[in-house]
């Protein structure tokens, strides 16, 4: 869960697939026919043979031109090959839309960044008795709130990361019962004091993007952001369990609570909400992060409010200095049976993203270094 890492992981293309068996694809095989991405694909041939896992695709947007690619299997059972066009669900990567929602929000003047919680939603964060009360819009989408993740609740963690989860895969959750457990909780810090990576925040931004509009953050991010860029493979599901075509199934060890990989594919999202619930694609998540760093959904105010010109923790949005000295912002997540990392030059001209239909992938970092410092 997200105590292993759930939704905590902060941060034109032609389609190739290349299906392989841990240990039979060796760097130099995998790299053919792929230009200046070569390096890119061997990566990924090399993460998926290392760390056993199933398969993994990526998607390129570089300057005019694009490129993608496919490597191991949708399904264990049938050895079905994956697919760069498969959509799959981005966990915490949902936070940079939430995020660019409520900005743009404070763009048209509907809400201030210093506006807070209690303003919009009153009685639903009550004070603790230790901590100031005072938590504002720009904490939470910081993470500099203090508060307690509700996925780390005991009841919450046995749910969700231990065999209890196949029994409760396709429970529904409010975000106001998830924000009702997390302000059980003590707070951990006084608000603003320190950066704590905390799903709780977003699910609050969530509801405040509602009371702001009168409509879900959902229906607010498709009629934002989905619709006006195009982006036909991203969806928010709700409480709907299924994927939609095409897809690989999902393959999960339960964030540490099983000890053999279990078929997660299909679950209720409503436990990660505005902080992780939506499914995408790479080319669409490509033209996403490109968009938002060209200032296509944000104003030049805003823009520099999500990503600070100093550098170090934006909102809803992070960074990764890779070894060759390049600085990437983007956001990663994960998911029962799937993890994502989606990042891009601060200009939007060079933008990939990867995903894994397994969520017990931790090197990623080898792939944005064979992507980025070519």
């Amino acid at each position: 869960m997200a105590r292993q890492g759930a939704l905590r992981r902060g941060f034109g293309v032609v389609a190739v697939v290349v299906a392989v068996t841990a240990g039979t694809v060796t760097a130099a095989s995998a790299a053919g026919g792929d230009g200046r991405h070569g390096a890119t694909r061997a990566a990924m041939a090399e993460l998926v043979r290392d760390e056993g896992l199933p398969g993994t695709i990526a998607g390129v947007r570089e300057g005019d031109g694009g490129w993608s690619a496919a490597v191991g299997v949708a399904d264990t059972t049938t050895g079905r090959a994956r697919s760069a066009r498969e959509r799959f669900r981005i966990g915490s990567v949902t936070k940079t839309f939430t995020a660019t929602v409520v900005l743009q929000l404070r763009a048209e003047g509907r809400l201030d960044l210093d506006d807070t919680v209690e303003r919009w939603l009153p009685g639903v964060v009550p004070p603790d008795g230790t901590h100031s009360p005072v938590i504002t819009v720009r904490q939470l989408l910081g993470h500099r709130s203090g508060l307690f993740s509700y996925d780390e609740d005991p009841l919450m963690i046995e749910r969700l990361a231990s065999p209890a989860f196949l029994a409760h895969r396709y429970d529904t959750y409010r975000p106001e019962d998830l924000v009702r457990i997390a302000v059980s909780h003590p707070r951990l810090f006084e608000p603003g004091e320190k950066v704590s990576y905390s799903n709780t925040n977003y699910i609050l931004a969530g509801m405040i993007i509602e009371k702001v509009t009168g409509r879900p953050y959902g229906r607010e991010i498709e009629r934002r952001i989905v619709r006006p860029l195009g982006l036909s493979g991203t969806s928010l599901p709700g409480t709907a369990a299924g994927m939609p075509r095409p897809h690989a199934l999902g393959y999960s060890t339960l964030f540490g609570g099983s000890t053999t990989p279990l078929e997660t594919t299909e679950l209720n999202p409503s436990w990660g909400g505005a902080a992780g619930e939506m499914i995408s694609t790479t080319a669409d998540l490509t033209r996403f992060y490109s968009a938002l760093m060209r200032g296509k959904l944000l104003p030049r105010a805003e823009m520099a409010e999500m990503v600070p010109a100093t550098g170090g923790p934006g909102l809803g949005i992070g960074t990764a200095r890779l070894s060759c000295g390049v600085t990437l912002w983007g956001h990663d997540g994960g998911i029962h049976g799937s993890s994502t990392v989606a990042l891009t030059t601060r200009d939007g001209r060079h933008v990939a993203a990867f995903h894994t239909n397994a969520d017990w992938v931790v090197g990623e970092r080898r792939l944005m270094e064979a992507e980025f410092c070519r």
